[in-house]
């Protein structure tokens, strides 16, 4: 441990009146209280690390942080430029955006966590103020010369043969797969999650399984990595992407939430030739 941290935690145990850690050669053994410390406290400090952010963002004429979460898909095919020109039409609010699946980004949201959400439709949404954001579409993705490679619109069902690659758990595409596969009455064959979407392209590029993304996302990965894709013929597979605030939340927030939703109104996921 450098000597500055150890003088900090020798004056915080000071100040407790109580031993945190058990110090050996090896390191530090955190004691009972220093694991009670490492619960609490550690968000405590890291509440004083947020204020000492905001209060030098102030100095620079920062006065309102929005804290937003937003799914996969919002992130990797609607936000970043949107986000841009928010920051140029309004300096004086800092957003600053977490990814999580849909379903937490909606407790988020519920909870206090964050100021704004956007995800996919899906979540129990009772209590919040939602309006409709963006609408994207599921594709299948293959490697090159699969066997379901073609270009007309293929059933869900007729996929079930094969292994899957597909998101963590919580992720509404992950969700959406095994409801239709349940509905099916067929087994889904999910043989590797990963986290992000580059990761299952890089999976498929592989020949480990077939995946199904976002065709706004889908694009850059087909291309890059030479895979091929299909539409998906099932309902589900056509999704509406949402934004939610609390009832009681304030000006600032409602006016980045109307930006964002009057910004996309006529805007389309894909607008791209997808080839």
């Amino acid at each position: 441990m450098l000597p500055a941290a150890s003088r900090r935690l020798r004056d915080l145990e000071k100040a407790l009146g109580a031993q945190l850690f058990e110090r050996h050669s090896r390191g530090l053994t955190p004691t009972v209280l220093g694991q009670t410390f490492m619960k609490r406290g550690m968000a405590v400090l890291q509440e004083l690390d947020h204020l000492v952010t905001e209060l030098a963002d102030a100095r620079q004429g920062v006065v309102r942080h929005l804290h937003m979460c937003a799914c996969t898909a919002a992130i990797t095919q609607f936000l970043p430029p949107l986000l841009a020109q928010y920051t140029d039409l309004s300096p004086e609010v800092q957003v600053e955006l977490e990814e999580q699946v849909s379903a937490r980004v909606v407790s988020a949201v519920r909870e206090g966590r964050a100021d704004l959400g956007v995800f996919v439709a899906g979540p129990d949404v009772q209590g919040l103020a939602v309006r409709d954001f963006r609408a994207d579409e599921l594709v299948l993705i293959l490697p090159a010369g699969h066997r379901l490679a073609g270009r007309a619109p293929i059933a869900f069902e007729a996929t079930l043969d094969e292994h899957w690659i597909s998101l963590n758990a919580g992720a509404a595409v992950l969700q959406a797969q095994q409801l239709a596969a349940l509905a099916a009455g067929r087994p889904f064959k999910l043989r590797m999650q990963v986290r992000s979407f580059d990761a299952v392209g890089h999976m498929v590029a592989s020949g480990l399984g077939i995946a199904a993304l976002p065709r706004g996302a889908a694009q850059p990965i087909v291309r890059a990595m030479k895979l091929q894709w299909r539409p998906l013929a099932d309902a589900w597979a056509k999704r509406q992407l949402q934004v939610c605030v609390r009832p009681d939340a304030d000006d600032a927030v409602r006016a980045f939430r109307d930006f964002l939703v009057t910004t996309s109104q006529n805007a389309k996921a894909g607008q791209a030739r997808f080839e």
